[in-house]
Formats: structure tokens, C-alpha cells, sequence
């Protein structure tokens, strides 16, 4: 019997050890912190071994095949002396991937990663496809491998996650974009990181599909130097194409299999530049498989957006209160800052991954009243625009944040909370970051 050895008890980690139980493997999971008490009880029912605040070697290293979830480096001591040892570490993604034959539609990119996967699933769904959602949302991948039997998946997918694939293989590969992030893991080596992305396209072949963004200098110098095997599909809101899709005179064209699509741009529930970049993207993955046009603009009409992305919360006193948590890097505040028609009192900061302000100072000059500081380390953003905006005020958590802009807005203008940051100095993560505010606002 071979021996399967889980590091992490999170999320990816039980669902492997799930998968592994049920495809005869010997399992072992450690944690070197505490596993929930919800996991433990799902760890219990399919009597799989685990330990949790520590990491015994020995019950470590005579694994077969590690899996790790994508929260440990490589970097870590105890990865390396299993590498060096020649046992195999992989992840999550890549572990199930060998027990489906379901078609896959893979998305990554450093943002836009969760509305376009949301997105691709709702039209896959509406055009009834036997479709499951997985990677970074909802039940891990290799929990559904094991519980479900998908015809497809639509898995959003982190470089983390990409950086342990060996054989996975997308049919559809998806990359929205691709701005500085995460670079901390990445010796802060941009090419690393764009190379990590890229990984999407690692095994696919001819018969396989790249969705992905044309206006993109890194990603379309990127593939100039590295060609792919797959079929490339772009997508523009700067330029005609001959083939995917663009955007005109208020139109989305799709231009695929020897036909023209086109699609009004009121269909689209989301809003933002970004966001018609997303639909296009989902458009696209979504003529590959066949479905109908009608389905696909319908779908686009009744699609409510993720939580925590540029989530309209309350009006109150005729301010409006957005909740942009799950913008945990400068790129994806740009977005959400080019989205405000209103003066706006922005909540900014967090734990910092090596950000660079100053890509925001022509918007933050143009829209924003006010900042409010949420994190414990400010210095950074109060250094960057203390010359551009009035009013900058540090605050130490959810509630003094909300009750400080309150204070700052006037009628007609919106507060929104887009970090820039991640979330861990205050928060568990993003998610409560943007629970915290919205409870916040609706107790003012």
C-alpha cells in the first residue's frame, strides 16, 4: 500500500486525504498548527491518521508521495530534506488530477482569477453541463474528484498551486492577467512569478485552448520568448482581432470557430474595464464548449458578482459603502479605484507583500478625498500620498475605520474598502477583513 502524506489540514489537505483514503492509499496528515475542529471531525468519520501543532519526521519521511497544501513554500527546511530524500511533493490540484477525466477549464492570473472562474461556471451551469467549481473556491478540487462524478470543472488556480503541477493538464488554460504579486515567494523575481503562471500551460497540447489577455505586454512578451503547444485565443478591449475576442462601439465580438458573436454590453451585471476583460474571457472558454449564444448573454444578465469584489454594501446619508476586500494587491485596487464615479474616502493597508503605490497616484489624485489607514504598519502609504490627499488617518481595526470615513464622507460620495494589502496583522483573512467592515457599516 502506498503511503500519502498530507502536509496541511486545511481546506486542499483534507480533500487529498479524502481522495487518497478513497483510492487505497495509506494517509497521514500533519499540520504544524491546529486543525479546525470541522476538519478533525471529517479527518475522524474517514479514520485517517493526523497530527496537528507539530511535524514528526519520521511519520513524515517514509511517505511515498507528499502533497502540500499551497500555503508551505518550497523553501521550507522540511520540504527540502524530502526533496533531497527523492520523494515526490505535489499538490493538491495536481493529486486529483490524476483520477479525473473531466474536461478542465483552468484560470489564473494575479487578479480577476475568482469572478472569471464564478463567471465561466454560471454560463457552463445555465447551459446545463454537468460542471463542478473547484481550486480556490468552494470544496477543494480532490474532495469533488473523490465525492462527485464532474464532466467538467472550472478550478481557479494560484501560482502556489501551479508551482507543485507535474502532469495536470487543462484543456482550456486561462490567464487574465499578470501584475506583480506574491513576491515575496518568489525571491522577488518577477520573471519567476510570471513563469509560476505559466505553468498552466505546461502540458497541454494542440487540442488544448489559451484564453488570454492581448493588452497584456507581460504576457504577450512573455509567450513571444516561450511559445506554447496549446491554440492561443486572445482577448482585447484595445484592438479589432482576427480571431477571439474585442470590444467595440459598446459591443463584445467573439470571433471563434468561423463565426462572429456579438453581445451588447448592457448585458453585463459586472461593471469596470477589468470586468469586460472577465466576461470575454468567460465568453470565450464558454464557445469552446459548445454553448449556445443565447445561453451565454442570458447568463451574463442575471450573474451576481463574488462576494468581497467591489461588493455594494448600504447607502446611508447618501454615501456609498463598498466592500473591495479581496483586492490584496495594488493591482487590483487600481481596478477598483477606476470603477468610482464619486469622491471617495478609501480604506487602505494591511500586510504589505512588497507593494508599489505610486502606479495609483494619477487616480488617487483625481478621486480620493480621504484616507483611512487600516493595518499596523502605514508608513509606506502615508509616505506615497501624504503630498496628494488632505486627510489621512490611521486607524486599528474594522469598526474605527467605518466610523473615521463615516466622519470624512459627504453625501454623494462612496467609501470604499479596497486593502491593496493582505489581511493577517488584524484579520483571519480577506473574507473577515470584509465581513468586519460590512458589519461596521451596518451598525452606524
Amino acid at each position: 500500500m502506498k503511503r500519502l502524506v498530507v502536509l496541511g489540514g486545511g481546506e486542499s489537505g483534507v480533500g487529498a486525504a479524502i481522495l487518497g483514503k478513497k483510492k487505497g492509499f495509506d494517509v497521514f496528515v500533519s499540520d504544524k498548527g491546529a486543525i479546525t475542529e470541522e476538519y478533525k471531525k471529517v479527518l475522524e468519520h474517514y479514520k485517517i491518521k493526523f497530527e496537528e501543532n507539530q511535524h514528526t519526521e519520521s511519520e513524515i519521511f517514509n511517505a511515498d508521495i507528499v502533497m502540500k497544501s499551497p500555503g508551505i513554500p518550497d523553501k521550507v527546511a522540511l520540504i527540502q530534506s524530502l526533496l533531497a530524500k527523492g520523494i515526490k511533493v505535489i499538490s493538491e490540484i495536481e493529486f486529483a488530477g490524476e483520477f479525473t477525466n473531466a474536461s478542465l477549464v483552468g484560470i489564473t492570473g494575479s487578479n480577476g482569477k475568482t469572478t472569471t472562474t464564478m463567471l465561466t461556471h454560471h454560463i457552463l451551469k445555465s447551459a446545463n453541463l454537468n460542471v463542478g467549481v473547484a481550486g480556490n473556491i468552494g470544496d477543494s478540487f480532490a474532495k469533488q474528484v473523490a465525492n462527485e462524478s464532474y464532466e467538467n470543472y472550472v478550478l481557479e488556480l494560484s501560482s502556489f498551486q501551479l508551482d507543485g503541477i507535474e502532469e495536470f493538464r487543462c484543456h482550456i488554460a486561462m490567464i487574465t492577467n499578470i501584475t506583480p504579486d506574491h513576491l515575496d515567494r518568489y525571491d522577488y523575481d518577477f520573471n519567476k512569478y510570471i513563469a509560476s503562471k505559466f505553468r498552466i500551460t505546461k502540458n497541454q497540447t494542440e487540442d488544448d485552448f489559451l484564453i488570454y489577455d492581448a493588452d497584456d505586454e507581460v504576457i504577450t512578451s512573455w509567450l513571444d520568448k516561450h511559445p506554447v503547444q496549446s491554440k492561443l485565443v486572445p482577448f482585447s478591449i484595445e484592438k479589432e482581432l482576427e480571431h477571439g475576442a474585442f470590444f467595440k462601439d459598446d459591443e463584445i465580438i467573439i470571433r471563434i470557430n468561423e463565426e462572429e458573436f456579438r453581445m451588447d454590453k448592457s448585458y453585463l451585471t459586472i461593471q469596470g474595464k477589468h470586468n469586460t476583460k472577465n466576461a470575454m474571457a468567460s465568453m470565450l472558454a464558454s464557445k469552446l464548449l459548445q454553448v449556445r449564444n443565447n445561453t451565454i448573454s442570458e447568463s451574463m444578465s442575471n450573474f451576481e458578482g463574488a462576494e468581497h469584489r467591489l461588493e455594494r454594501v448600504v447607502k446611508i446619508e447618501g454615501v456609498t459603502y463598498i466592500n473591495d476586500s479581496k483586492a490584496t494587491n495594488v493591482n487590483a485596487t487600481f481596478y477598483a479605484l477606476e470603477c468610482m464615479d464619486n469622491p471617495t474616502v478609501w480604506i487602505v493597508g494591511g500586510v504589505d507583500k512588497g507593494n508599489d503605490y505610486t502606479d495609483l497616484l494619477p487616480l488617487v489624485r483625481e478621486k480620493v478625498k480621504g484616507i483611512v489607514c487600516l493595518g499596523l504598519d502605514n508608513e509606506k502609504i502615508i509616505n506615497t500620498f501624504q503630498n496628494v490627499v488632505d486627510i489621512i488617518v490611521e486607524t486599528a481595526g474594522a469598526d474605527e475605520a467605518v466610523k473615521v470615513a463615516h466622519k470624512i464622507a459627504q453625501k454623494g460620495d462612496s467609501v470604499l474598502l479596497s486593502p491593496a494589502c493582505a489581511s493577517f496583522d488584524l484579520f483571519d483573512n480577506y473574507e473577515d477583513r470584509g465581513r468586519q467592515f460590512k458589519n461596521a457599516v451596518r451598525s452606524l
